[in-house]
């Protein structure tokens, strides 16, 4: 789960400078951190998108890895076509 800062001292700050009193300030912070909360639940945090980007290089290689045998492998089988075609005609 994405853990988000949310700085609750510096937002109780600004909303009593704004005029709110100290009960005000409160209670809206702790509603708004009730609000804001669920939305971060999804969020990929930089751990996660690290070890994605490592999985799609590691896939990436194998990829490249596989396509170059197979690449071999027909050029092998082409090779060999033409050379038990060359001795048959």
């Amino acid at each position: 789960m994405a853990s988000v800062a949310f700085d609750t001292h510096e937002f109780i700050k600004a909303l009593k400078a704004g005029g709110f009193d100290e009960q005000q300030a409160e209670t809206l912070t702790v509603e708004m951190r009730k609000i804001c909360e669920p939305c971060f639940e999804g969020l990929a945090t930089r751990n996660d998108i690290e070890l994605l980007r490592k999985v799609l290089t590691e896939m990436g290689l194998r990829l490249k890895y596989d396509l170059t045998l197979r690449l071999g492998g027909m050029l092998a089988a082409g090779v060999a076509i033409v050379a038990a075609l060359v001795k048959l005609l």
